[in-house]
């Protein structure tokens, strides 16, 4: 009786202590990917905030295609696309775009967009000064919007680099929207 009581505590303590390593595991996981994609450069993550331009010798020498390209979440009723989908640009030269969007549901939507740079190694010299992305975009109902996007390639962009492609994904985020807004009436 007492050898089934002895392997039944050592598998409730194997047990134990895998699930205890498979929670340390997804807790460590996003800065794990973080480290991995900046060590592969395969990070494309634009900074979440202006940056501010300050008047830099534009390299008319060089120039750099900017590509764009759009994507909505899967279920949400917008349509969502840039004005046009490649520029040239000279480094350090401060560029102005335009994405148009259109709520093609009956009732108001909240949108958010999450941009990303490829080849992720050009995502450090990709500097938005403004952009919609910064901010959740509300739509009325059957609604069209022009989304301002203002932007520079720093002139320290490796050589190599000769297209940079930015990508935005729109994320309906209406209901998160409403629920923040019925919690801080409720407080």
């Amino acid at each position: 009786m007492t050898q089934p009581t002895k392997s039944n505590r050592k598998l409730l303590i194997i047990l134990i202590a895998g699930s205890i390593g498979m929670f340390g595991f997804g807790f460590a996981l996003v800065p794990l990917y973080d480290v991995l994609c900046d060590t592969l450069g395969i990070n494309g993550k634009t900074q979440n905030s202006a940056s501010s331009y300050e008047a830099v010798v534009v390299d008319k020498n060089r120039t750099v295609t900017i590509e764009f390209v759009t994507q909505v979440q899967s279920g949400m009723p917008w349509e969502f696309s840039p004005k046009v989908n490649k520029i040239s640009v000279h480094p350090g030269e401060l560029t102005h775009a335009q994405f148009l969007v259109k709520n093609l549901s009956t009732r108001d939507t909240v949108g958010q967009a999450i941009p990303s740079v490829s080849p992720g190694q050009g995502a450090a010299y990709f500097n938005k000064t403004e952009c919609f992305c910064f901010n959740q975009q509300p739509l009325a109902a059957a609604a069209t919007a022009e989304l301002p996007l203002i932007f520079y390639v720093d002139p320290d962009l490796p050589a190599s680099i000769n297209t940079l492609t930015l990508s935005y994904t729109l994320y309906d985020i209406t209901d998160r929207q409403a629920t923040a807004i019925e919690q801080g009436a409720a407080k």
